[in-house]
């Protein structure tokens, strides 16, 4: 058998063992996890539901912008925030997919191109934000990919850190002037539990092309650490303003997300999935809880996970790591941020 397909066997009976697994121990009592000291937990849950998380929340006159609206988690948050008042932009790796996203919802929606993977549309996007001369109340960094079968590059970097780190890095730092000029502005940012299990080692300084050993889940993984490394620098510079910056963790969810995996996985994911995974409304209830919810407008800074605050502690807490990252970011995106 040859090397890649025996690797690609070994990984979906993996994966098949995690399902199996999961479904056998759905329903037993779990350890509650650690949590940061000084931070209130709220008054949700694994649970809760977007429009659980919203009720009662009017945002009337706030301008919420999303990537990745055009499905799953994206679009579920779209769809919800413009129900209770929002103006959503909602972006797609295209303006059609935009285009289409934005009119299944209901509400005031703006549909913007944003293909992560190109800076100039980064840009382009951000200068279309900008002529809009609104502040943006909630920039949701919601859009990723996962687990690529095969090693791509953009810009001689791993496609993964790219699209899910450096694309939002940039992005974030041209309209930020525009969500400190909010009342309240809030980053939220998706992470993914894969930073903890699939990065031990952290940020790769000398692998960041993926050239030397490419694996599609630590590449996942430490795309999915530097979100979480990104929103902690962040916070730290926002200190002494209004605005804020959360990353989070959204939990096993039925989505398209895992689309790269073998054919056969997905229909099996499919079929057990809904035995221990989250429905989007359950997925999307804890970025549109930092985004829209009066109870965490003060806090920032943090991880969260089902609507509360938790510690996993290791390199998501390294400041060291992070300024690192920062710098390290803005070298590699420096011809793109004016």
């Amino acid at each position: 058998m040859p090397l890649a397909s025996r690797r690609q066997v070994l990984l979906g009976t993996a994966a098949l063992a995690a399902v199996g697994i999961a479904a056998v121990t759905m329903g037993r009592k779990k350890p509650p996890p650690a949590r940061p000291a000084g931070v209130p937990l709220g008054p949700f849950d694994a649970t809760s539901t977007t429009e659980d998380v919203t009720e009662g929340v009017d945002l009337a006159g706030r301008t919420v912008l999303i990537t990745g609206a055009t499905s799953g988690l994206g679009l579920e948050s779209m769809r919800v925030l413009a129900m209770r008042g929002a103006h959503v932009i909602g972006t797609g790796r295209t303006l059609d997919k935009a285009e289409r996203a934005c009119a299944s919802v209901a509400g005031s929606t703006t549909p913007v191109a944003l293909e992560l993977t190109d800076f100039d549309s980064v840009m382009r996007c951000a200068a279309t934000v900008q002529a809009l001369d609104q502040p943006v109340d909630v920039l949701m960094c919601n859009a990723g990919v996962m687990a690529l079968p095969q090693l791509e590059q953009v810009y001689g970097l791993e496609k993964q850190f790219v699209t899910n780190h450096l694309g939002h890095f940039l992005l974030v730092n041209l309209l930020l002037d525009r969500v400190q000029s909010a009342p309240q502005g809030r980053v939220v940012v998706v992470s993914s539990s894969a930073l903890k299990w699939a990065a031990p080692e952290g940020i790769e300084w000398d692998n960041l092309s993926g050239e030397r050993d490419y694996d599609a889940r630590r590449a996942y993984g430490q795309s999915k650490l530097a979100n979480v490394l990104f929103s902690l620098e962040l916070a730290r510079r926002l200190e002494g303003t209004a605005a804020t910056c959360n990353a989070l963790n959204p939990g096993p969810v039925l989505t398209n997300v895992g689309r790269h995996a073998p054919g056969w996985l997905v229909t099996l994911g499919n079929l057990l999935g809904p035995l221990f995974m989250k429905q989007p409304d359950q997925g999307a209830a804890t970025q549109c809880y930092l985004a829209a919810h009066p109870f965490v407008a003060g806090v920032s800074g943090r991880y969260f996970q089902d609507c509360n605050p938790i510690s996993v502690g290791g390199h998501t807490e390294d400041t060291a790591m992070a300024a690192r990252l920062w710098d390290v970011s803005q070298e590699f995106t420096r011809d793109y941020r004016g």
